[in-house]
């Protein structure tokens, strides 16, 4: 084929690839490889999550999901089962099993091809299950073009309903949210000492709250703001660790030293812990967000070192 300049457009051709060429045995070859940050990322691209690992083959009664993950923005708990075969009914009442058993907010059954009969019963329990919970069935793909390596593609075959959500169903106070972590994100990506530190920040939602992560599944920043008290704070967030809060508490005093602050805010509750320190700012204030993102940057940081080389 040749363009209009008269030169040859070389194209290479693309070919189908077997899974099992690349995936031999599913829990042994396909569950690790997914496990993988930078793979967990391809799926977190086509889904437009931010998924974290958190367990392999999480014990559920006297079975176990392959995948136990968190989706990073908003704490949902995510199940995922894979089947590199086409869809059967096991697998799908494995999936409600799961869900049940981890009190999952999203369900994501990742298989080689989507029976007619299951893609409507997915369809069917988004119709029928409320905002909370979720289910996504995607169809797993290998692709190498001429004798290049295998390139994986993950197509999204049902999803829930509110992930179509658009922006007029959103209240004010979640737009201006939105808007609000939207612009930091940029201002973030766009201040070199800040990602030498977080190397990679999550995707933007519309709620109070932003987590950073703290290499740790278990521990993360979370920055947040208050629109009705006019706040915002840094704080570390840990996740059902509540010896290691007692820990920190009997370095209280030391711990604020560092961070070079007067007082902090301590809230111990039923399984999660926060130590948070907070500033007097309006984000309806739209003027003041540069100054507002600054400090939110700085104490990030001074958070990272004071906490990161205390995590176990």
């Amino acid at each position: 084929m040749k363009s209009t300049s008269g030169d040859i457009i070389d194209l290479g051709v693309m070919h189908p690839v077997d899974l099992r060429e690349k995936w031999a045995d599913e829990a042994k070859n396909f569950t690790p490889w997914l496990a993988k940050e930078a793979n967990l990322k391809m799926l977190s691209a086509a889904l437009e999550m931010d998924l974290a690992l958190e367990e392999t083959e999480s014990p559920v009664g006297s079975f176990s999901a392959d995948l136990f993950a968190r989706e990073e923005s908003t704490n949902r708990k995510v199940i995922i089962e894979n089947q590199l075969e086409v869809t059967n009914h096991d697998h799908l009442g494995k999936l409600i099993t799961y869900a049940a058993g981890k009190e999952a907010d999203v369900v994501i059954w990742i298989v080689k091809r989507a029976r007619d009969e299951h893609r409507k019963a997915i369809e069917w329990l988004n119709q029928r299950t409320d905002s909370t919970l979720g289910f996504f069935l995607i169809e797993i793909e290998l692709w190498r073009i001429d004798n290049s390596k295998p390139a994986v593609k993950f197509n999204v075959v049902e999803r829930p309903n509110q992930w179509a959500k658009t922006a007029r169903e959103y209240s004010a106070t979640k737009l201006l949210q939105l808007d609000f972590w939207t612009e930091f994100k940029e201002a973030a990506s766009r201040d070199r000492a800040f990602m030498d530190v977080f190397k990679s920040l999550q995707k933007e939602q519309p709620q109070h709250w932003y987590n950073l992560r703290i290499g740790s599944s278990y521990y993360l920043l979370e920055l947040t703001v208050n629109t009705q008290k006019k706040l915002i704070s840094v704080g570390f967030y840990i996740r059902d660790d509540k010896e290691f809060y007692a820990e920190l508490k009997a370095e209280q005093e030391m711990i604020t030293q560092e961070l070079g602050v007067s007082k902090m805010t301590w809230k111990e509750a039923n399984k999660d812990c926060r130590i948070f320190y907070t500033h007097k700012a309006d984000i309806n204030n739209r003027d003041e967000w540069a100054t507002m993102f600054a400090w939110l940057r700085e104490y990030a940081i001074k958070f990272n070192e004071v906490f990161r080389k205390r995590i176990k």
